[in-house]
């Protein structure tokens, strides 16, 4: 298969582009597609046979269950029932944008869409081409992250491309994401909402506007039996070629450890990278520095996994951050690619 490139401008998508992209949709094929956050994987949500292709092009596991987006809100009543009163609050301060809600699910879903749940993850997108591409398929649109089960999520066409190139029709090319980690997942099925997923939108935000939300287990390091209800809680994501060792602590101690780990490692005959907070002599093959704002750490981080990946490096030295704010989302991820936590001295 031919993987095909289609640019369209990100502040006024071109309709016509999007209405080519809009058909492939509609004919059951899979397109990617930027959004505020990655860009994703898109299939006709309600369509089994155009799902089941992002499963195979993706090579992920038939029981992780897939995102619907959807361009209006009205849309929401088709996808879920048992919708609670808080829905309101949420949908007029979070959408569109990185939220995206669990609820119970109407029949017209396929239970491959929801991994084989009776739940639904929706939310919708606050891109435009994301947007448009919803209203000119003129159905709800199910798409995870467009790469390969278990790397590193896009955050730029080209890297859709690296894992996608000959596994599907198009890509549509809007340029780098904004927000560059994946959507906060919240659990409305229960009577306070639950945080299955940290993103976009803070926990600190979520509070501030609906009150309550309780922390999943899984979040906190505990093992849990609940029903893995959102992507990215059953098994191991975001993660690059490189080995990720992910080094906690006091910010000082934390560049002090960096650079002694780097220098064994080095000795040992390995490409060492590193991605930190502020500058510092680190001697390493190739260094990141993704600070201040949590927010730059988060629109860089896949992106950098990617190009250290290209730079051959074995070995990736990451300064841990707080889980405050979107930091509680840069942390997430950074846990699931780590095959080591380190504590500085």
């Amino acid at each position: 298969m031919r993987t095909r490139i289609l640019k369209v401008n990100p502040r006024r998508p071109e309709l016509q582009k999007i209405r080519e992209a809009a058909k492939m949709i509609k004919r059951g094929s899979i397109v990617a597609f930027p959004t505020e956050t990655v860009y994703g994987l898109g299939a006709n949500a309600l369509d089994s046979k155009a799902v089941r292709k992002i499963f195979v092009a993706k090579g992920r596991p038939s029981d992780n269950p897939l995102i619907v987006h959807i361009y209006d809100k009205s849309d929401l009543a088709r996808l879920a029932v048992d919708v609670p009163k808080i829905m309101d609050r949420i949908s007029e301060k979070f959408w569109p944008g990185p939220l995206t809600v669990v609820l119970r699910k109407t029949k017209i879903v396929p239970k491959i869409t929801t991994g084989g749940l009776d739940t639904v993850a929706v939310r919708m997108p606050s891109n435009l081409i994301a947007r448009s591409l919803i209203r000119e398929a003129g159905t709800p649109i199910a798409a995870p992250s467009a790469n390969y089960f278990g790397r590193p999520s896009p955050t730029a066409a080209e890297h859709v491309l690296e894992d996608m190139n000959g596994r599907i029709g198009l890509v549509i090319d809007g340029g780098r994401t904004r927000i560059g980690i994946e959507s906060t997942v919240i659990d409305l099925t229960s009577n306070i909402p639950i945080l299955l997923r940290p993103g976009g939108v803070s926990i600190e935000q979520l509070q501030k506007e609906i009150g309550r939300v309780v922390i999943h287990p899984l979040l906190r390091g505990k093992k849990s039996r609940a029903a893995h209800r959102s992507p990215g809680m059953k098994y191991k994501h975001y993660t690059p070629n490189a080995q990720v060792i992910l080094v906690e602590g006091q910010s000082g101690k934390v560049r002090k450890k960096i650079i002694r780990l780097a220098g064994k490692l080095k000795k040992q005959g390995k490409r060492v990278g590193v991605v930190c907070m502020s500058k510092a002599r680190y001697n390493a093959h190739a260094v990141r520095v993704v600070g201040p704002s949590y927010e730059k750490f988060a629109a860089s981080l896949f992106g950098t996994f990617r190009e250290f990946d290209l730079k051959k490096i074995d070995v990736i030295l990451v300064q841990a951050i707080p889980k405050k704010g979107i930091g509680f989302g840069i942390m997430n991820r950074l846990e699931k690619a780590a095959s080591t936590k380190i504590k500085a001295d």
